[in-house]
């Protein structure tokens, strides 16, 4: 699996793909009532590499606020 960030157009996502093909294309910060794109390409990438981290564990990939809290995430 591979992740890598996306310019969008009110901030930053990132793509989580196998053998070139997109498993997750995540454009706005995902547990938040908001619909709000991250305003960093580092933030987008922590999350990203939690996401990717789970999936490798075989975990669900969901993300909860209090993760984003701790990734230090401006909401």
């Amino acid at each position: 699996m591979k992740i890598q960030s996306i310019r969008v157009n009110t901030g930053w996502g990132y793509i989580i793909s196998i053998n070139n093909k997109i498993i997750i294309k995540q454009t706005i910060i995902p547990a938040i009532s908001e619909s709000k794109s991250f305003k960093s390409e580092k933030e987008a990438l922590a999350v990203g590499r939690l996401v990717l981290d789970k999936l490798n564990s075989d975990n669900s990939p969901t993300i909860t606020k209090n993760e984003l809290v701790l990734l230090k995430i401006r909401i």
